[in-house]
């Protein structure tokens, strides 16, 4: 479970919370229009790209509406590709976009990605939202770190999985 009536079903983890900010801070990232406005308070990442069929903007200066996958995607390229046009590079870092929910947008983005962060968290939960089922022969686990009530596991996609 990842959700249950717009929440999460575990109780709080403000580690989890603190080790996924500084993950995504500078980072755009892509989420569903609930999700959206369940974090309008307190955005992530640097720019949102924000995929809705039933609004064509928002109020909001960091972000973007997308109406599906194909759009959203060539938005999060134009995206990573600003800091090139503007003369500020980091050679040592790739550029990287986050997928960020809710349960339907997991599912429509998993073929497209090549990793995925994912917290493990303790105990089992009650909700109305599942991540969706992925084949974990296709991915390795390339980093795992142990916190206090959950586990965070970076997971990539493996080049003879395709």
């Amino acid at each position: 479970m990842i959700g249950n009536d717009g929440g999460v079903p575990w109780p709080d983890l403000p580690e989890d919370v603190r080790q996924y900010r500084e993950r995504v801070a500078d980072s755009p990232v892509i989420l569903g229009r609930r999700t959206f406005e369940s974090m309008r308070g307190d955005l992530p990442g640097r720019r949102q790209i924000v995929v809705s069929r039933s609004v064509d903007s928002v109020d909001e200066p960091t972000a973007v509406v997308a109406d599906g996958v194909d759009a959203a995607i060539g938005l999060a390229r134009e995206t990573v590709a600003e800091p090139a046009r503007s003369g500020v590079t980091d050679d040592s870092a790739e550029p990287v976009v986050y997928v960020l929910g809710g349960g339907t947008i997991y599912e429509l983005f998993q073929p497209h990605v090549d990793r995925m962060v994912l917290s493990h968290v303790d105990g089992v939960y009650d909700g109305d939202t599942r991540f969706p089922a992925w084949d974990e022969v296709e991915w390795n686990v390339t980093d795992e770190t142990a916190y206090e009530g959950f586990t965070v596991r970076e997971w990539v996609r493996r080049s003879d999985a395709a």
